[in-house]
């Protein structure tokens, strides 16, 4: 089991880890949409989703993996009127069509739009 850590996505605001490597699988911690450069995070669902998405990716890379070799994601959105929004960003970056969850939740840390979380192989 090894600890995944990159300062390409942001850096944990609690007691987890952005990611663990277990077995040949990486499971990314829930990313939101924050720049890890400067800490902003952007306006609106696509931009959000982008950086969620930059986030989830940046994590794959440090692991030695990539998003095409994502076979599940869970993602939360703040309104399920976003959805449409939040797809078209989504599939410019999980182009394999992993399995998913998608579900609306009542609030998100930072006040965001969205979250990701991925499992991978490697």
């Amino acid at each position: 089991m090894n600890v995944v850590e990159t300062k390409n996505a942001p850096g944990a605001i609690g007691p987890y880890s952005q990611g663990w490597e277990v077995n040949g699988f990486v499971f990314t911690s829930g990313q939101i949409p924050v720049d890890p450069a400067g800490g902003a995070v952007p306006e609106g669902i696509a931009a959000q989703a982008e950086q969620s998405c930059k986030n989830v990716c940046a994590i794959l890379e440090a692991a030695g993996t990539d998003a095409s070799r994502v076979f599940k994601t869970t993602c939360f959105l703040a309104d399920m009127g976003d959805f449409a929004a939040f797809n078209e960003v989504y599939a410019r970056y999980f182009i394999s069509k992993p399995a998913r969850s998608c579900v609306a939740v009542k609030d998100l840390p930072k006040g965001v739009l969205c979250e990701i979380e991925a499992i991978a192989v490697k």
